[in-house]
């Protein structure tokens, strides 16, 4: 999918499924979104098992990048996930991120909008996804897009 804009820059860009290529440029955007995010984030081989979830033969997880040329400039990932309330299945949106020179351009929309085809595609009733509180952009960009926010604290246990 090309972008429709009068700016050249938007002009130039492709929205499509990552390709085994792109990779290492996305790796490197996982850094930066966690840096954006105030998180840790050690590469240990990232690209290598992002290879087998993505593009093995029974994928766990599916990429959109947003690109110029051979540049990887954004990225979403997300997953099929169960909802045993709903008895059916929704689409997490893992991470959406995007260089800060593409913000505010209406690439962020493009790409959501991507995503929520995807989830129809998939036969997904819903997308769901989270974002720091502290990321008051990241919020009113949803809301503007008519999303709706649940209050909930997220848990984890480290099996390292």
């Amino acid at each position: 999918m090309k972008f429709s804009s009068d700016l050249s820059l938007l002009a130039e860009l492709t929205l499509r499924p990552a390709e085994p290529a792109d990779l290492p440029q996305l790796v490197a955007l996982c850094a930066e979104h966690a840096a954006f995010e105030q998180a840790p984030f050690v590469e240990n081989g990232q690209a290598a098992r992002l290879a087998g979830y993505l593009f093995g033969p029974r994928p766990a997880a599916y990429c959109l990048v947003v690109s110029r040329v051979t540049q990887v400039l954004g990225y979403a990932t997300y997953m099929p996930e169960f909802s045993t309330w709903d008895a059916a299945y929704y689409l997490h949106l893992d991470c959406l991120f995007l260089r800060p020179e593409l913000r505010g351009q209406g690439v962020g929309r493009q790409l959501l909008r991507a995503v929520a085809g995807e989830a129809k595609r998939l036969g997904c009733f819903q997308v769901q996804w989270q974002t720091p509180e502290f990321n008051a952009p990241a919020i009113a960009f949803y809301q503007r897009q008519g999303a709706q926010g649940k209050n909930k604290v997220r848990f984890y246990f480290d099996l390292s």
